[in-house]
């Protein structure tokens, strides 16, 4: 995501773009081919500097987080010396920290000197941005010019970037449809049919509105391009991460061996337990999320946790926050 973002800031006419990476080796690797492995029949442009040296950072006016949320509070804590106090930090993580169960801009503020935050999500497969296919996000801050600004620097012909000051909407949104995307997955790898997806969709829609209403969010930004369309994305793409390990562990393969065999983070699976442990902390009843917690980490057979789903009591349809 960093690269695809780098790429839009050249389409959208920044006059220097660099890019920090922690791994010196992968760096090296991409300065001299000029191609990331992720990214198949893609050069990187020569107007996107690589670098390994956090210094780099001194530099920027905009610096982009693109770092997976389980690493970020380790790799800015490296980064967080040589950040420039005016700089505006955007970032593209989806997830929830284990153990502390915080957001992505939760972090930064805790790893930086009164850093502006933005938050930049939205239904947004890098191989699919680097092709230049239509796109849209939300720039979400509590800051209307940093959104502002973040809209500026990375729209182009090809994405459309909206404004939004629910941050901790956005974030959220982005957190926990990744849990509905394993979900999702478990769905393929059964071969429950569209109809049980569709209907998984709608009920995991609830669960993360629920779920952001409980910490302050607003309910429209769940039915917006960074909730709805995101999760829409996510549940359905064949390269949609979390979904393809969801279709990989209800087809019998251990949680262990697909994670050990990928090379790209899993977002959803650490983020399963923050939102079960949140989830009881405000009494939300989120039985998507909890019935892939049971499969995922206690071993639950899925058939099992369909079974259970299905004989819950039915009543009226709602968004309840209890």
């Amino acid at each position: 995501m960093g690269l695809a973002m780098a790429s839009a800031a050249v389409e959208a006419g920044a006059e220097r773009i660099q890019i920090w990476g922690p791994f010196e080796s992968s760096v090296s690797e991409l300065q001299r081919t000029r191609e990331s492995p992720r990214l198949p029949g893609w050069s990187i442009p020569e107007r996107i500097e690589l670098d390994h040296d956090p210094s780099v950072f001194a530099q920027g006016t905009i610096l982009v987080n693109a770092i997976p949320t389980q690493f970020m509070r380790s790799v800015w804590s490296r980064i967080a010396p040589f950040a420039p106090a005016e700089a505006a930090i955007i970032s593209t993580a989806k997830g929830l920290e284990i153990g502390s169960g915080a957001r992505p801009s939760e972090i930064l503020l805790e790893s930086l000197e009164n850093p502006t935050v933005c938050a930049l999500s939205g239904p947004t497969i890098a191989a699919e941005l680097i092709r230049k296919l239509p796109a849209l996000m939300v720039a979400a801050s509590s800051s209307i010019a940093v959104a502002t600004r973040a809209r500026q620097t990375f729209s182009t012909r090809s994405l459309r970037i909206y404004e939004s000051d629910d941050l901790v909407g956005v974030e959220l949104a982005g957190a926990v449809k990744n849990v509905i995307a394993l979900a999702a997955g478990i769905c393929d790898g059964l071969e429950l049919g569209s109809n049980a997806k569709s209907a998984l969709l709608a009920r995991g829609l609830a669960e993360m509105t629920r779920f952001g209403l409980a910490h302050g969010a607003r309910s429209d930004t769940f039915f917006g391009v960074a909730g709805v369309g995101d999760l829409a994305t996510t549940c359905f793409s064949p390269e949609g991460r979390n979904r393809s390990c969801g279709e990989a562990i209800a087809r019998g393969s251990s949680l262990a061996a697909y994670l050990e065999a990928q090379h790209c983070v899993v977002e959803g699976v650490p983020t399963v337990e923050s939102v079960r442990r949140a989830a009881g902390k405000f009494g939300l009843d989120m039985p998507i999320t909890e019935m892939v917690g049971r499969i995922i980490f206690d071993g639950l057979d899925p058939w099992k946790a369909i079974e259970e789903l299905m004989s819950r009591p039915s009543g009226g349809e709602g968004l309840s926050v209890t």
